[in-house]
């Protein structure tokens, strides 16, 4: 024991101590403090014990250190004012018990989960406040991470071990991936966001805590119903999951359930925007730039570093454009949350790779979604686009049966990769013929782009009869079955809209280039509004395919049509 004493009772330990004794009672008193004390600043009972039972910061900062403080044999960061917020809310909410809903939106990539609720899991179990804390996560997995997190906190962590003794015996209690029991008898139990949270006790007692850390994820935000049963399902089951507070002569004896959610926001009628509108709920809502990152992104020189980065017809264009930022680098800056974590370069980078994902997951803002998916769109005579060196040329067709002005289209796209990733949209039609011109205008492509390797066609519509016919025709061609175009006629069943929105960053940004001449197909492009908003997607649906195919077609096995006498003979 005294060797730990010493090893704990160090410079930087006893000052820590004192920063945080004198911040809750002045220099005299704290210096007086720790003159009694000295004995037993660290130990079970001690100042540091009692100190971090008032504080969460300094608990965090002290006790959580390795986690928290940068030192030679660790990786951790300097904190940010965002962490220092968090547990301060955290101490409203547990120590002054001001409120009992607590919702903390913020960005992807500023450690919520360790900042958050792992380290009020292990302060909350350490003192035996929460008897039982549940925490949900988007899936069984973020739930075992978190369980593996915790327990190696409270059980492998020297500063606990020497204030709280052994917290985690596994021949006294329960511990698995998803449970911690502990030795005071409290437990930690973790959950996806797939389980409910109703009944769920530990002896006799309903949770003290329920957290939902990134309890949405992109699929529950894709459609309206999604959106309305993330939101439903945490209500029904937080009104019957916790306990009320309980109030004896007037005075409060025992701390209402406290609910805390963590996430950032997706859609502006998701979990975490809903959650964050509630007035049972205070809410701390962060961003990663304060700035307005449309405006900031493209005016003055990110303006100019965007156009030499996306320079389709310049080999060295993002080496050109990295030189150009090393060389204006200190106008370039901008304050962004957390300094130590987030470089301004790889910032900008990934807010032109998909601006709208950058928005949602780093500014919490999702109020575009709903409206217009491209914003600009990089056109070029079909002449220029033609100069290229195309290393993948395919052909993509999506058929529509009926002809009527108020009917979808059928879409063909001839899409083609260079070899520095940009996706050339070589010309792209859309027509309303029936289905033998349709086929024509198939076979004149091919005939025309004497590269085209391979054929998409969406099964839906003909179910495969269309690619009958598209084969017979090539057969029947000496010059193109020479060719040996490889057929792939899937049917689509991904999300549309998901699909679509998953291009908007690559249009914008110039990485998906369009034919000058193609204006009804660009248009249609440029008008998706989303589904359920626009009246025609077949081009957008299109070419959301070309970008998801192109890198694959070398990988699609080679299809080979058989004569059916080859099967059943003559």
């Amino acid at each position: 024991m005294s060797q730990s004493t010493v090893e704990i009772n160090t410079k930087e330990n006893r000052k820590t101590l004192y920063t945080y004794l004198a911040k809750s009672y002045g220099s005299d008193k704290a210096k007086e403090l720790m003159q009694k004390h000295r004995r037993n600043m660290f130990g079970p009972g001690g100042l540091a014990h009692a100190l971090g039972k008032r504080s969460m910061e300094f608990f965090c900062l002290y006790f959580l250190q390795d986690i928290f403080v940068p030192k030679e044999d660790n990786e951790a960061r300097d904190l940010a004012p965002v962490h220092y917020d968090m547990w301060g809310e955290m101490e409203d909410l547990m120590i002054h018990d001001s409120h009992d809903a607590q919702a903390f939106v913020v960005p992807r990539g500023i450690g919520k989960t360790t900042a958050g609720d792992m380290a009020l899991s292990v302060w909350a179990h350490c003192y035996a406040i929460s008897h039982y804390t549940l925490v949900a996560g988007k899936t069984e997995q973020d739930a075992v991470e978190f369980v593996k997190e915790t327990r190696h906190a409270l059980e492998e962590n020297p500063y606990i071990r020497y204030a709280f003794g052994q917290l985690i015996d596994t021949n006294k209690g329960i511990v698995n991936k998803l449970e911690l029991e502990l030795t005071n008898h409290t437990k930690v139990q973790a959950i996806s966001s797939t389980s409910s949270l109703r009944g769920k006790k530990y002896n006799g007692h309903r949770p003290s805590i329920i957290i939902a850390d990134d309890y949405q994820g992109k699929r529950d935000v894709i459609t309206q119903e999604a959106r309305d049963s993330k939101y439903n399902t945490w209500q029904q089951d937080a009104k019957y999951a916790g306990d009320k507070a309980v109030f004896r002569d007037g005075k409060k004896i025992k701390m209402a359930t406290k609910f805390i959610v963590l996430g950032t926001i997706l859609h502006r009628d998701c979990f975490v925007s809903r959650i964050s509108n509630n007035k049972a709920y205070k809410v701390m809502k962060e961003r990663v730039i304060e700035d307005d990152v449309d405006e900031l992104f493209n005016s003055g020189h990110w303006k100019e570093f965007k156009r030499i980065y996306f320079n389709a017809s310049d080999p060295h264009a993002e080496e050109n454009a990295y030189e150009y930022y090393y060389q204006h680098e200190e106008d370039m800056q901008y304050d962004v949350l957390w300094p130590d974590k987030f470089d301004c370069l790889e910032l900008a980078l990934d807010y032109y790779e998909d601006p709208i994902s950058f928005k949602q997951e780093m500014q919490n803002d999702a109020s575009k979604i709903g409206e217009k998916a491209f914003h600009h769109m990089t056109r070029k005579p079909r002449e220029v686009i033609e100069q290229q060196h195309f290393e993948k040329t395919m052909l993509l067709c999506d058929p529509a049966v009926e002809t009527a002005a108020h009917n979808d289209s059928t879409a063909l796209l001839v899409g083609g990769l260079t070899s520095n990733n940009f996706r050339w949209c070589r010309e792209g039609r859309l027509v309303k013929v029936p289905f033998d011109e349709y086929i024509d205008n198939v076979i004149k492509l091919l005939e025309k782009y004497e590269d085209i390797t391979h054929i998409w066609v969406e099964k839906n519509t003909y179910n495969g009869a269309d690619v009958r016919e598209i084969e017979k025709r090539i057969e029947a061609d000496a010059s193109l079955s020479a060719r040996r175009i490889q057929i792939i006629n899937e049917r689509q069943n991904k999300n549309k809209e998901a699909k679509i929105r998953a291009i908007s960053a690559k249009v914008d940004n110039g990485s998906i280039i369009f034919a000058e001449e193609d204006e009804d197909f660009r248009e249609q492009v440029m008008s998706y509004e989303g589904e359920g908003y626009s009246l025609h997607d077949d081009a957008p649906d299109v070419t959301a395919e070309f970008d998801r195919l192109i890198d694959e077609i070398e990988d699609v096995p080679q299809v080979e049509f058989m004569d059916s006498a080859v099967l059943f003979g003559r």
